[in-house]
């Protein structure tokens, strides 16, 4: 499942708060950088899933906002059917920064969930928060009007973590088709790891309460399905699987709250948490980190990516006035479903069928895919075991550590162009330092990995024995 971390400011050594986490779908990801785009009166945009899907229902198309915001995202390509390219995080113009996590709901939810549903399901959600949100309480606005207006399409119970420079919003959207949700606010004193997505204690009684905002029938429901009499209302235990805050990740708010006692949270504490092999795994599409602050001016916002789980791989930043990223970090084959059959067939790209266009450009095929090269050493690092990890990590963490300054000296130098009015020439230097950074990332994975193949080849992978059960737990 996707993990998302939040860490308000008062906890920050930076003083400013933290959002970082992951995707855990086993298909392909990329990044991408979206321009902001205007759009006709009579702009729609298609939203839903399909018959096809685990959970099936019908696309329906809505209405588009006159402009859509600048915003850096991560895609990917398949998770129960929903209909690809599918979004699952990232940082627009305004500062919004979006994470998407699982959340399921209860049994008698998912079991009445209408078979031809429709609505924006997750991953349309996310997206259109990254185009049209200017703050995280506005992006919880944005579900609950669309949700209210259109439904939604469930998989059977999702989540999101919305966060800006002052607050955050987790908002868990429940299965059922009857448009329920509930979001919780987080503060500047918050600590929030959602794996899955939670909210428990809603003081259903003070209804104008500034820390949760519900539907209209939250209440009203569970007391006609007979799940809620009256008292406490817990949303997890009414609507969602009832374990609260899951046991397995209670020990990482714990541990970063030890952190910010100890000083303050760090860029380096949260890489840590996104990074530790004891929630990261074969399974995690990519890794971020969000500095939720205001740099200045919108091209100056900055995501740092990995490409594949922080476990193996190194973050870098990609700045939101660079445009592209390299085409290392764009869409390939690997892991990304359908391209088998579509991918070398040219003549029906060329006659235009919508349903057997590529997601993947040739171009784009033959450089070398981030993502194939980082699972390399994914792979193994596993095989050589845990007397590894130590070492890679702590050089993915010395590489970090130079970035930081770096990035600080990057991002003052096109403040000063774009105060010149030059913003062409601080989108170009933006770019260029990205691109390089990130290239120079994926040559040290190479390298790692061809270190780590040298040493097994002369010595022979560990007896599965002797790997200690930390690192193993994880496959």
């Amino acid at each position: 499942m996707s993990y998302a971390l939040y860490i308000g400011r008062n906890h920050s050594r930076d003083g400013h708060a933290w959002l970082a986490g992951y995707g855990d779908e086993p298909s392909s990801h990329w990044l991408e950088i979206m321009p902001a785009r205007d759009h006709p009166p009579d702009a729609t945009v298609e939203v839903g899933v399909g018959p096809r899907a685990e959970m099936p229902g019908h696309r329906i198309r809505i209405q588009q906002a006159p402009r859509t915001a600048a915003h850096i995202r991560v895609s990917y390509s398949y998770y129960l059917g929903v209909p690809a390219p599918i979004t699952n995080g990232g940082l627009n113009e305004h500062g919004v920064a979006v994470r998407d996590v699982w959340s399921t709901s209860r049994p008698e939810l998912i079991a009445m969930t209408p078979k031809d549903q429709s609505g924006p399901n997750y991953s349309d959600l996310a997206r259109i928060v990254l185009e049209r949100a200017r703050s995280a309480r506005e992006a919880v606005e944005i579900c609950a009007a669309l949700i209210a207006e259109h439904g939604e399409s469930s998989y059977g119970g999702n989540s999101h973590l919305f966060a800006d420079e002052h607050e955050a919003w987790v908002m868990i959207q429940f299965a059922g088709g009857q448009g329920l949700w509930v979001a919780e606010r987080l503060g500047p004193d918050s600590i929030r790891a959602s794996r899955p997505g939670y909210v428990l204690e809603v003081p259903v009684d003070r209804p104008d309460h500034p820390d949760f905002l519900y539907s209209a029938n939250f209440v009203s429901f569970a007391r006609e399905k007979g799940w809620y009499a009256g008292g406490s209302f817990n949303a997890n235990t009414v609507y969602g699987d009832g374990k609260g805050r899951w046991p397995g990740l209670r020990w990482i708010e714990e541990d970063m709250a030890r952190r910010a006692d100890d000083g303050g949270i760090s860029f380096a504490d949260m890489a840590w948490a996104i990074r530790t092999e004891r929630l990261t795994g074969d399974t995690a599409g990519y890794g971020q980190v969000v500095a939720l602050r205001d740099p200045g001016h919108p091209a100056l916002r900055a995501l740092w990516h990995a490409p594949i789980g922080a476990v193996a791989a190194p973050l870098a930043p990609v700045f939101l006035g660079q445009r592209a990223v390299p085409p290392e970090f764009g869409p390939h084959r690997y892991l990304t479903t359908g391209e088998s059959h579509r991918f070398m067939d040219m003549r029906k790209v060329l006659a235009g069928g919508a349903d057997v266009l590529s997601l993947v450009p040739q171009a784009g095929e033959a450089s070398r895919s981030a993502v194939m090269e980082c699972k390399r050493l994914l792979y193994l690092m596993h095989m050589a075991g845990t007397e590894c990890l130590a070492r890679i990590h702590g050089a993915f963490a010395r590489r970090e550590g130079r970035l930081l300054g770096i990035a600080v000296t990057l991002e003052a130098a096109a403040r000063a162009l774009l105060a010149q009015g030059n913003a062409d020439a601080a989108e170009a230097l933006l770019a260029q330092a990205s691109a390089h950074e990130l290239n120079e990332g994926l040559r040290m994975v190479i390298a790692l990995a061809d270190g780590l193949q040298a040493e097994l080849t002369a010595g022979g992978p560990l007896p599965p024995e002797s790997q200690p059960k930390g690192f193993d737990q994880i496959w």
